[in-house]
Formats: C-alpha cells, structure tokens, sequence
C-alpha cells in the first residue's frame, strides 16, 4: 500500500509541477520573442499573490486527501483526464499566442496602437478569447489531474469569476478600436469560457 500511495503521489505531484513549469516559462519565452526582451518583464510569468495562493491551498488538499482517502488518488482515469486538459488548454492557449503575435498582450491595452490589429484567423475564428479559454482549461485540468475535488470546483469558479469580469472590460476597448467589425466578429464567436456570452 505505501508503495502504490508513494508512487501515486510522486506521479501526480510531479505531472502538476512539470505543467506549472512548463506553463509559464513557455509564455515568459513565447513574449520575449514576440514582444522584445526590453518590453517584457516578470510580470509576464502571470505569477500574482492570488495565484500563488490557489496553487498552494490545491497542494494542501492533495497531501490532506492523500492521507485521509488516498483511494480518492487512484482514479487514474480522472487524473489522466486532467492530464489530457492540461495539454490542451496548454495548447490552445499558446495559438492563440502565436497567431496574435504582437496584438497578444499580457495586459488589457487601453490606448490603440498602430501594430494593434483585431485578429479574427486561426484559433481566432472559432474562439474570440482562446488565451483566456486555454487558461481556464489548463487550471482547472490542473486540479482534475490531481483528483482534488475541492479545488477543481474553486478553481472553476474563481477563474470563471475573473473573466467574467476581465471579458467586458476589455470587450469595451476593442469595441472602441474596430467598432462594427469586433462587434460582428463577436456575434459569429464564443467567448471560450463557458456559460460567458
């Protein structure tokens, strides 16, 4: 049994570890080559106090679940589902970096600057935010991965939350860059998050 626990828990702990890695020195890597050296900064690790936070409490679950119900840890169907979200939210997300190229920003952009075009091809054409979409998959993948219950659910929502607000904020902006033409482009696309017109 403590062999089975030990290697269940080093499998999943290290498969979490490895997307969280891979997540943001990918994109810390993907902004420097698209953006320049000079015009990027830690912040583009998207690494905040909230975040840190989160990942922490989802950590503590695992090791508390593992403890109390380490059955719960051995559905590996779930688990290799959240694994299968990881990849591609993973994925979907870093299109949508690369098709947007330097008209991908980190921060909402509030002033139109003449490189700012509205990119509606690639994953664009199906998904109006699909880096927004690519986060949401990931992070709750993340926590599938790990069958942490709790975590999934908070995860979900929390990150549902955030868009909810982020999406019309920045809405606002490009309806004021491309008028008529954002406001078609987003009558024929998803937002990406679900249940978020």
């Amino acid at each position: 049994m403590t062999e089975i626990f030990s290697h269940t828990a080093c499998r999943q702990l290290l498969q979490m570890l490895f997307a969280i890695i891979f997540f943001h020195i990918s994109e810390y890597i993907l902004a420097i080559a698209i953006h320049g050296k000079m015009n990027v900064t830690l912040k583009s690790l998207l690494v905040s106090k909230h975040y840190l936070l989160a990942m922490i409490c989802s950590i503590l679950e695992y090791i508390v679940e593992i403890y109390i119900f380490p059955g719960l840890k051995e559905h590996w169907w779930i688990s290799n589902v959240g694994l299968v979200l990881v990849v591609i939210g993973e994925i979907i997300r870093k299109l949508a970096i690369v098709t947007a190229g330097r008209a991908f920003t980190h921060r909402i952009k509030r002033y139109h600057e003449d490189h700012h075009k509205l990119v509606t091809y690639g994953v664009y054409r199906y998904i109006r935010h699909p880096g927004y979409c690519g986060f949401f998959i990931w992070s709750v993948g993340t926590q599938i991965m790990l069958c942490n219950p709790l975590s999934t659910l908070a995860f979900a929502l929390v990150v549902f939350c955030f868009f909810q607000q982020r999406i019309p904020y920045e809405e606002h902006f490009l309806r004021q860059f491309f008028g008529s033409e954002y406001e078609d482009y987003s009558r024929r696309t998803s937002s990406g998050i679900p249940f978020l017109k």
